[in-house]
C-alpha cells in the first residue's frame, strides 16, 4: 500500500465529484478453478485498490457521500482459517491502514444498504465484471445481473475515470519499478528467440521472470510466431531461422500497477531483407507518433499519424498505391493495421477497461470512429498530463482478412493485391514503448527495450 493520506485524499476528492447518495465499492473473492479450495490466481478489483488500497478477499466500501461517512466491511478468520493460513491482519486493522474509522463484519453490508434504498437514496456502483459480484449486488439492490451495467452510476463511472487517469507521482514510480522486471523479460525473450525453442519455453521464462520479480504478468503472454493473429496466446510452435517472434507481454508489481511492451525478433539473429522492410516502416510510425505527443494532441491524431507514415511507407514497398491521404482516412490501412495505436495504463494493462472503454477513451469533444481499424481505438481523446499510454503501431499480412477485402474489390485503388499475396506467409509485426505524458511533452517510461534493427539483431539468440 501507499501512505494512508493518499487513499484518504483520493476518496476525498471523489466525493467532491459525487456528492449525493451513497457510494458502494465490492472488492473481489477467490474464484474456484476446478473446485471450492483451487482457486484462480487472487487479483483484487482496480478500483477498490485505488480508493482504498487493501489487498484482501471480500471486502466492500461504502462512503457517504454527503456526510463523508465511510465503512469497511469484512470478516475476521476462525483459527481454522489461521491453522492453514497463519495469523491474518484483522478488519480493524485493515480500516485503519486506509483511513477508515468505521469497520463492521461483512454480514452489515446487506443492512447498510437496505437502509439506504428504504430512504429513498441513491446507491451508486460501478458496473460489475465478476459472476460473484453480479450476484451479490442482486442480493444487495435487487438489481439483476443483466441490467446491473446499464444501472451502474454513470456519475461515479466518470469520477472514477477523471481521478484514475491521471497518475501521481507516486504511481509513476511504482510502474518505472515494474518497468524494471518488463525490461528483464522482454530481453530474456529476445536471447532465447532461437531455432529449435518452443514458444512455450520462452512464455515460462518470462512468466517466471515476473513471479520472481514479487508480481505476475499483467495479462496473459502473447509469445507467436504467428503474430499476425493480434491476440494469440498459443504457445506450441518450434521456431524455426527467419521466423519472426513477437512477444507481447507485461510485468505487473506487487502493488498491481502495470506495464506493457511488444517486441518483435528475428529467429536466428538477423532480420530478412523483406523483415527489415516492414520492421522499419512499423518503427518509423512509432517515433514519429510519439514524438507529436503532449498535453492537448488527441490519441486519435497520434494514430493517424502513426496509420499515414505506415501506409506510406508500405506504398513505397508497392504494397499501397494512390493518394495516402484519403486511403487512411477511409481505413484502406487497415488491412495491414486493423487496430489502434494504443490505450491507458495503470492499475488495468487496458486501463479502467471494466468501466466502459467510452467512458476513459472519449468524450464530447473527440467521439469514436466507426471505420474499421480505427473503431478500435481505444484512447481518443486529448492527453493530459499524468496520462500513461501504450504507443503500438503493426503491420499485419492477415490472410482471411486479404482473401475478403480481395474478393470484395476492397480499396483496390489503394492496395495492390498482387503485391500483397506474395506477403501471406510474412506474420506479424508490432512494437510497443509505455509513455508518460508531461506538462510538455512525453516520457517514454523504463530502461530503453532494444528497439532498432541494429539493437534487436545485436541481442537476439544470444546465449
Amino acid at each position: 500500500m501507499f501512505q494512508k493520506d493518499i487513499y484518504i485524499q483520493r476518496r476525498k476528492k471523489l466525493t467532491k465529484l459525487v456528492n449525493n447518495g451513497i457510494l458502494l465499492f465490492l472488492g473481489n473473492t477467490d474464484v474456484p478453478m476446478n473446485y471450492a479450495s483451487n482457486i484462480y490466481h487472487w487479483r483484487q478489483d482496480s478500483s477498490f485498490l485505488y480508493f482504498f488500497g487493501l489487498d484482501y478477499q471480500q471486502m466492500a466500501a461504502v462512503i457517504d457521500a454527503e456526510t463523508g461517512e465511510e465503512h469497511i466491511f469484512g470478516n475476521d478468520v476462525s483459527l481454522d482459517d489461521i491453522i492453514w493460513m497463519g495469523p491474518q491482519i484483522s478488519t480493524a486493522e485493515k480500516a485503519e491502514a486506509c483511513g477508515v474509522r468505521n469497520y463492521h463484519p461483512y454480514s452489515k453490508l446487506h443492512e447498510v444498504i437496505a437502509s439506504a434504498i428504504q430512504s429513498g437514496r441513491k446507491v451508486h456502483f460501478l458496473p460489475p465484471y465478476r459472476a460473484e459480484n453480479k450476484i451479490l449486488l442482486e442480493g444487495l439492490t435487487g438489481i439483476k445481473p443483466a441490467q446491473q451495467k446499464e444501472e451502474a452510476s454513470v456519475e461515479l463511472i466518470k469520477a472514477v475515470v477523471e481521478l484514475r487517469s491521471v497518475k501521481d507521482e507516486h504511481e509513476i514510480a511504482e510502474l518505472q519499478r515494474a518497468m524494471e522486471t518488463a525490461w528483464l523479460m522482454h530481453t530474456t525473450a529476445m536471447k532465447m528467440a532461437r531455432p529449435g525453442v518452443y514458444e512455450r519455453e520462452i512464455a515460462g521464462a518470462i512468466e517466471g521472470i515476473a513471479l520472481a520479480a514479487g508480481g505476475m504478468l499483467s495479462f496473459p503472454a502473447i509469445v507467436s510466431k504467428r503474430g499476425e493473429t493480434l491476440h494469440n496466446h498459443f504457445h506450441g510452435n518450434k521456431l524455426e531461422k527467419n521466423d519472426l517472434l513477437l512477444v507481447d507481454t507485461g510485468a505487473e508489481s506487487s502493488m498491481h500497477y502495470a506495464t506493457d511492451h511488444t517486441r518483435t525478433t528475428p529467429v536466428g539473429g538477423k532480420y530478412t531483407s523483406r523483415q527489415k522492410d516492414i520492421y522499419q516502416a512499423v518503427l518509423e510510425a512509432q517515433i514519429k507518433s510519439i514524438e507529436i505527443m503532449k498535453p492537448g494532441v488527441t490519441n486519435l491524431s497520434a494514430h493517424l499519424l502513426a496509420a499515414e507514415t505506415l501506409a506510406n511507407r508500405l506504398k513505397d514497398l508497392g504494397l499501397m498505391k494512390g493518394d495516402i491521404s484519403s486511403a487512411v482516412q477511409q481505413g484502406a490501412h487497415a488491412m495491414f493495421m486493423p487496430h489502434g495505436l494504443g490505450h491507458m495504463m495503470g492499475l488495468d494493462v487496458h486501463d479502467m477497461e471494466d468501466l466502459g472503454e467510452n467512458y476513459v477513451g472519449y468524450d464530447d469533444e473527440v467521439k469514436r470512429s466507426e471505420i474499421f481499424g480505427t473503431a478500435f481505438l481505444r484512447l481518443g481523446r486529448k492527453y493530459q498530463p499524468g496520462f500513461v499510454i501504450t504507443v503500438e503501431p503493426g503491420c499485419y499480412f492477415i490472410p482471411a482478412l486479404i482473401d475478403q477485402w480481395q474478393s470484395e474489390g476492397k480499396f483496390k485503388e489503394y492496395i495492390n493485391y498482387d503485391k500483397v499475396n506474395e506477403y501471406r506467409d510474412f506474420g506479424g509485426i508490432r512494437i510497443e514503448d509505455d509513455v508518460l505524458i508531461t506538462e510538455t511533452g512525453y516520457k517514454i517510461l523504463g530502461k530503453p527495450i532494444p528497439k532498432t534493427i541494429e539493437e534487436v539483431e545485436e541481442i537476439a539468440g544470444k546465449e
